[in-house]
């Protein structure tokens, strides 16, 4: 893993924020989270975490309106970027990885773990 993992959670659910921060904590991960894609931006831009995990519904409009405005915004410090959404993928390019709602929280967990592991590959390969 990375020296210091730091991963984003971007979800409207308090619940699916905590049960993500403790399991990712526990792994030692430093977690930041957020409610809302506005809070999240200013997150990625100060603290440049290593995966911001997008739910597409945290951005209060359609889920590609959601993905442009994070996508836009958070250009130059885009860290890996898992979207969570609907069963249909959005219709835009350019995230790292998509998971479909509904999810369990271990396979997500471990997906985590495993863009991390290659954030730290690709920082040892440069």
């Amino acid at each position: 893993m990375v020296s210091t993992p730091r991963v984003l959670i971007v979800d409207p659910s308090e619940e699916t924020r905590e049960v993500l921060k403790t399991a990712l904590e526990r792994r030692g991960v430093q977690t930041l989270a957020a409610g809302h894609i506005r809070p999240a931006i200013k997150l990625v831009k100060e603290h440049c975490p290593h995966v911001v995990v997008l739910d597409l519904e945290a951005g209060g409009g359609s889920p590609e309106e959601a993905l442009t405005r994070f996508s836009a915004a958070t250009e130059g410090a885009a860290p890996r970027l898992l979207i969570l959404g609907s069963v249909r993928r959005p219709q835009i390019g350019g995230y790292s990885y998509f998971v479909a709602k509904p999810y369990h929280f271990g396979p997500l967990i471990r997906r985590i773990e495993e863009l991390l592991t290659a954030v730290e590959v690709c920082a040892r390969s440069a």
